[in-house]
């Protein structure tokens, strides 16, 4: 596996669902990928304190179905489902279309590597020390139930001069295997020295053969589209 390839994009199909559910002609095509990167960056800007991990879109001739799923829900829905409201009309002004919103809760967040990875940043941000934050996310990855966990941060650790990058490894990598569950997740950490990057592969297992991911179970990260 090339060492800079996104490892969930090989595994489409295998382990890996889309997190985009539409077909479009080419006339549309390119308006739709737009449009679907500004209901991420929407949903992940305005309501990034309830931890979402990922968000699924599918279209129907008139209307957008977004599916949001967040380590906390109920700050994701509100009182009475007003947040939830809120969010839904916030994306019809955005998108112009009727869209349908639903809210789902991720089981295990310590093995969901985008919470794991935006986790550590918050760490950082908040001025702890990044081994020991390192040393610490990966400890509750695996006594979460991961096989392997790899996190990775580089930048101007520490306010240092220099860039530099470090990294941890805990359990085991099967990379030469397509089958292996291998979740993915990149976020950064804004400091005043910089912007610090942190990329977590927390490893699940291997798939069983002639077994492929079900559609819209939440075995990794799929590159947004």
């Amino acid at each position: 596996m090339g060492q800079k390839v996104r490892p969930t994009s090989l595994r489409l199909g295998i382990t890996e669902d889309w997190r985009s559910h539409w077909v479009a002609d080419k006339k549309h095509f390119g308006d739709y990928l737009v449009e679907d990167q500004k209901i991420r960056t929407y949903i992940k800007h305005h309501y990034y304190y309830a931890g979402v991990s990922r968000i699924e879109i599918e279209r129907t001739r008139d209307t957008v179905h977004v599916t949001a799923r967040c380590a906390r829900p109920g700050l994701m829905i509100g009182r009475r489902g007003v947040e939830v409201e809120r969010l839904k009309g916030g994306l019809e002004e955005l998108t112009g279309h009727p869209v349908e919103v639903s809210v789902e809760e991720v089981d295990d967040p310590q093995l969901d590597a985008q919470l794991v990875a935006e986790d550590l940043a918050q760490q950082i941000e908040r001025r702890t020390s990044f081994r020991r934050a390192l040393r610490r996310s990966a400890e509750m990855t695996m006594n979460a139930g991961a096989e392997g966990v790899k996190i990775q941060v580089a930048g101007r650790l520490g306010g240092s001069e220099m860039c530099r990058r470090e990294k941890v490894i805990e359990g085991r990598f099967p990379l030469q295997t397509l089958r292996a569950k291998i979740d993915y997740g990149f976020t950064e950490a804004r400091t005043k020295y910089g912007n610090i990057g942190v990329k977590v592969w927390v490893n699940r297992g291997l798939l069983p053969p002639g077994e492929r991911a079900p559609r819209g179970e939440d075995e990794q990260h799929a590159p947004d589209a």
